[in-house]
């Protein structure tokens, strides 16, 4: 019985051991954007993986919400976030917290996406400037709304090289958050369908479960199609994954995504360019 008392405890002390060698490092750009990264350190530009969720702490903290993160740090490759609008920092005293401070904010006509992609843009500016990045292996993802934000910074940062989506909010309007909300033209104007034009000459790899009902297992499929008819359009290759699969829970991310999603990952960062 001591013996494996002994045992728990050394493999408890182990897995202490082993979070303590990878905590989560806060920064901050020049331009005052605080961020966090997770990762083993390297004195050689590496290959960078955005990960977007809630706040720094609740998703480089949570094995959950680092997703593919969890199998690529071990290649080598850097994690960072931010906080998003309504969690961490980004939460203001005056507003509700996560979507519903998401709804405060459109009502008042704030661009919320576009402010996360000026803060996200400026963390890898910064990253790259000091030799923390490799700029030609970037790349995003993001679970639930934080892939709605992953999905909007691939659109509008061209040095992000592919993106993956983890249960995603495509159309705002799918949330109850924002029910009523149907005629504000901002809200409309950010759903995620309005930038496949801008997503149809990257690689997207998006997951769902056939009964997401919070987010809206149809509106993930409206958008792949949507990107895919968009490079049809434009003389592209469509590059879209989508994979929809049974998922009684309804909105969670189905079993294996992460590990798929950091093999792909992987395969688009390492493929050469043509000279």
């Amino acid at each position: 019985m001591r013996r494996l008392y002994l045992m728990i405890v050394l493999g408890l002390s182990a897995l202490q051991t082993t979070a303590k060698e990878t905590p989560i490092r806060l920064m901050e750009t020049t331009t005052g954007v605080k961020f966090g990264v997770w990762g083993t350190e390297s004195s050689e530009p590496a290959s960078t993986l955005f990960i977007l969720a809630n706040s720094i702490d609740g998703t480089l903290g949570d094995p959950y919400f680092r997703q593919s993160g969890n199998q690529l740090a071990e290649q080598g490759y850097l994690c960072v976030t931010i906080d998003i609008p309504g969690h961490g920092l980004q939460h203001r005293s005056d507003e509700p917290e996560g979507l519903a401070g998401w709804r405060t904010r459109t009502d008042n006509g704030e661009d919320l996406v576009a402010e996360t992609n000026r803060r996200l843009s400026e963390v890898l500016d910064y990253l790259i400037s000091i030799g923390r990045t490799d700029p030609e292996r970037v790349a995003a993802c993001g679970t639930s709304r934080g892939g709605f934000l992953a999905l909007h910074f691939a659109a509008a940062e061209p040095r992000v090289k592919c993106v993956a989506a983890f249960a995603p909010v495509t159309d705002l309007l799918a949330l109850r958050e924002f029910k009523g909300a149907e005629d504000n033209a901002l809200v409309n104007s950010l759903s995620a369908i309005n930038q496949a034009a801008k997503l149809a000459n990257r690689p997207v790899w998006i997951i769902i479960g056939d009964r997401d009902e919070r987010v809206g297992t149809d509106h993930a499929i409206a958008l792949a199609r949507a990107i895919t008819a968009s490079a049809l359009a434009q003389g592209l290759d469509p590059a879209v994954e989508l994979h929809v699969l049974p998922e009684p829970k309804g909105h969670t991310t189905p079993h294996g995504a992460p590990a798929a999603a950091a093999t792909w990952i992987a395969a688009q960062l390492s493929v050469t360019k043509p000279d």
